[in-house]
């Protein structure tokens, strides 16, 4: 029997969707839904086998093992495991320097 989780969103999860969304609107709202919906699918998924998601290379390098992510190009969906729950906690633009991001969100803020 497969376990169910809780995919909950965190408020900087939502508000990096958001500034996502807005900056692709400006040029085609559109592909920002279409954006939406991908990302909003892959992130829902996770309810089942959230194991599949790979551990984050950019904290793995700092020993961090806890967080793992899902791509969708050029988008990196990170998240936590946490009993029956799965926490997104940032969704990033992949082209930009993530680990800084990542160190400063994940390891001082969590």
């Amino acid at each position: 029997m497969n376990r169910r989780y809780e995919v909950i969103w965190a408020g900087i999860a939502e508000n990096d969707l958001r500034e996502i969304m807005e900056y692709i609107a400006t040029d085609s709202p559109i592909n920002a839904l279409k954006i939406l919906k991908k990302i909003k699918q892959k992130a829902s998924s996770l309810y089942t086998l959230p194991e599949r998601g790979r551990i984050v290379p950019e904290l793995k390098d700092q020993a961090i093992l806890i967080y793992r992510e899902l791509i969708v190009p050029p988008w990196r969906i990170i998240y936590r495991i946490s009993e029956k729950k799965i926490y997104v906690l940032s969704v990033l633009d992949a082209r930009q320097n993530v680990e800084d991001i990542l160190l400063r969100r994940m390891i001082y803020h969590d």
